[in-house]
């Protein structure tokens, strides 16, 4: 009687801790929808009164030409709003509703910012700022008062900032209006831009293909007329990646010089807010105005360098880098064909082309980038995922990284001899193991970066021109091909300034080429790689530019020269 009592008794408490455990999964699964359907009904009160603001502007001001006002690069608006000839009223309207009608396409925003209405009534105050009466779109994740920084994980919701960023608040001082969030991918650490709370950012060339990520709601939106400047974040390809998928143009400046602006950061792949916009002048007028005194005295850890303008003016002849493949992500054809084009241009305009080649991809792209990322094995990022659902563009890229670390060392052995590439990138999802490990990453790390400065210098160049990933993807890829981004995680690793500029789009030529592709290591990522970017005819083809650390005006004076010598080269 006492074996089959306490037989029983095992028995009871087993079922009775599974109906435990059932209980609260359900009941978290339950907070989470709940929260998840806050936060939309929150958008879609904020998108409605939006709408209704507007119409009611527009019946009250039916002379407002918001057709003209949309055309208008940045630099010929703020002249028209400085002169007078515009009222800020007039332009925020206008770009209100532009970004209703984007949204309804895309679904690129996570909430209009109705606090802008308010700020019309005393942006006069600040008619001196640089940014003027200019509306300002903002990704979800740079910190606004009153608002949540979700970063597309249910955890963070409800939980609103107390104040707005550095930046925003710079952004104000300077006359801007921050008038709209935008949206991104689940945790910030894919380049797709889809989340369980507002769903799949769609490009704004071909809606059957992303966005990119994870700014990439503000590359929908540029990229479909409704914002002319926004500020999004990068600690991979973040702004580059969107800008190179939407066909606009985006710049990440060296990390520190613009004041930390988000809640997601990390010490060995440092990530950075930058602009993005239309055209290079817009990257660079943003740059003059954050880089002012306000903002550094709002926050001391940011060096007091003020935009050199004489350097982005400069017309000095350069000595450029230049690369088709890093060896490691082998170009689609029309990323290829960017660089050489473009290498083409600057040669007949008398600058001189030095071949350049990255060092040791194969090595430091698992062992300093993958394991810089996921230093702790992936748990941190694990853990924000709890209690809500994964996002399936996200699924593929997180399954792996919660299984036990014998099985990721087992998978690694096993794939060794015909994967090496997936073999060393599973390996690294172990992370480093321990505080001893972490320290030998960071002097890695510092090795690394001495070692490529000292490469640089003896290639003596000023500036690289490379290719950056792309053409747009198909759905569901990004979270498979962590490693196509290999063209722009190095200059994160590196902290090397690096920008984005459009300068073609996919011909019928390049598919057919694509149809041969074999990739740098022919295994299953190079497979992926070919089928994510197949069906890019007619979408936007762009190269990348990087600097030396600091020198981010000389960054941008060489996209400046980029775009000034591909658009002279299509009149």
């Amino acid at each position: 009687m006492d074996n089959w009592t306490a037989a029983l008794l095992t028995g009871v408490a087993c079922i009775v801790g599974y109906l435990v455990v059932r209980v609260k999964k359900i009941n978290s699964l339950r907070q989470a929808e709940e929260k998840i359907q806050r936060a939309r009904n929150r958008r879609d009160e904020s998108l409605q009164r939006a709408e209704q603001a507007v119409l009611r502007y527009k019946q009250s001001h039916p002379t407002t030409d918001s057709a003209f006002i949309l055309t208008l690069s940045l630099s010929e608006l703020t002249q028209q709003l400085n002169e007078g000839l515009l009222r800020p009223e007039d332009v925020l309207y206008s770009y209100m509703e532009k970004t209703l009608a984007v949204n309804k396409k895309l679904n690129c925003c996570t909430e209009i910012l109705l606090e802008s209405l308010d700020q019309l009534t005393t942006v006069g105050s600040n008619k001196d700022g640089l940014l003027y009466g200019v509306p300002v779109s903002i990704k979800e994740n740079i910190t606004f008062k009153n608002h949540d920084c979700s970063c597309g994980v249910v955890i963070n919701l409800d939980q609103p900032a107390e104040k707005d960023s550095v930046l925003v608040q710079v952004l104000k001082k300077q006359g801007a209006i921050p008038f709209v969030r935008t949206n991104l991918p689940q945790a910030l650490l894919n380049y797709d831009c889809s989340n369980p709370i507002y769903g799949q950012t769609v490009n704004p060339h071909n809606p059957q293909k992303t966005s990119g990520g994870s700014s990439g709601g503000e590359g929908a939106l540029i990229g479909g007329g409704g914002s002319l400047l926004g500020i999004g974040t990068d600690i991979g390809g973040s702004i580059r990646i969107p800008a190179s998928f939407c066909g606009i143009c985006g710049f990440k400046p060296t990390a520190g010089r613009l004041s930390h602006c988000f809640i997601f950061r990390m010490k060995l792949v440092p990530s950075s807010p930058g602009p993005m916009a239309r055209d290079v002048d817009s990257l660079a007028l943003c740059m003059q105005a954050l880089l002012c005194d306000h903002m550094f005295s709002l926050d001391p850890t940011v060096p007091p360098l003020p935009f050199n303008m004489e350097i982005y003016r400069s017309s000095r002849p350069l000595r450029i880098g230049y690369l088709e493949s890093d060896g490691y992500t082998h170009p689609s054809p029309s990323m290829a064909r960017g660089v050489r084009e473009v290498k083409a241009l600057l040669e007949q305009a008398g600058h001189t082309l030095v071949p350049y080649c990255p060092l040791k991809m194969d090595q430091i792209f698992p062992e300093l980038l993958i394991k810089g990322f996921l230093a702790d094995g992936a748990t941190t990022l694990l853990q924000k995922l709890e209690g809500g659902p994964v996002d399936p563009c996200l699924e593929p890229q997180v399954f792996p990284y919660g299984f036990p670390k014998w099985l990721k060392k087992t998978i690694s052995f096993l794939l060794k001899p015909v994967f090496p590439r997936v073999s060393a990138n599973f390996d690294a999802l172990c992370g480093v193991g321990s505080v001893p490990e972490l320290w030998k990453q960071h002097a890695a790390v510092e090795d690394y970066i001495q070692e490529t400065i000292a490469h640089w210098r003896s290639c003596n160049i000023d500036v690289l021109l490379c290719p950056v990933t792309g053409p747009a993807y198909n759905f569901l890829y990004c979270g498979k091909l962590s490693t196509a981004a290999s063209y722009t995680l190095l200059y994160n690793l590196l902290n090397f300034p690096a920008g984005v500029v459009t300068v073609s789009t996919v011909t019928k030529k390049d598919e057919e080429e694509l149809k041969h592709y074999k990739g740098c290591y022919q295994d299953m990522w190079d497979k992926l790689f070919k089928e994510a970017v197949t069906g890019g005819e007619g979408l936007p083809v762009a190269v990348q530019c990087v600097a030396l650390p600091w020198q981010d005006e000389l960054c941008l004076r060489f996209m400046k020269e980029v775009e000034q010598l591909v658009k002279e080269s299509k009149k």
